[in-house]
């Protein structure tokens, strides 16, 4: 959620980047904003997708379907 209370998406994406080491975690933003620049201001912080709320469940578990590889 990128509005969060103590720790915004934004911020809290630097963090999770910050301690990736080989494998990167999917990170979708989940915000009630719909301004333009949202989805690329989303995507400069690292997040690799965007959906507005309400979020319908189906958009989210094809976003995870796409963003998820299988391990080799």
């Amino acid at each position: 959620d990128c509005q969060m209370p103590e720790l915004d998406g934004y911020s809290a994406t630097g963090r999770i980047r910050a301690q990736e080491s080989t494998s990167r975690l999917p990170v979708i933003a989940l915000t009630a904003h719909v301004m333009d620049g949202e989805r690329e201001r989303c995507l400069e912080a690292g997040m690799d997708d965007y959906l507005s709320k309400p979020v319908d469940a189906g958009d989210l578990y094809n976003l995870l379907r796409a963003l998820i590889r299988p391990r080799q």
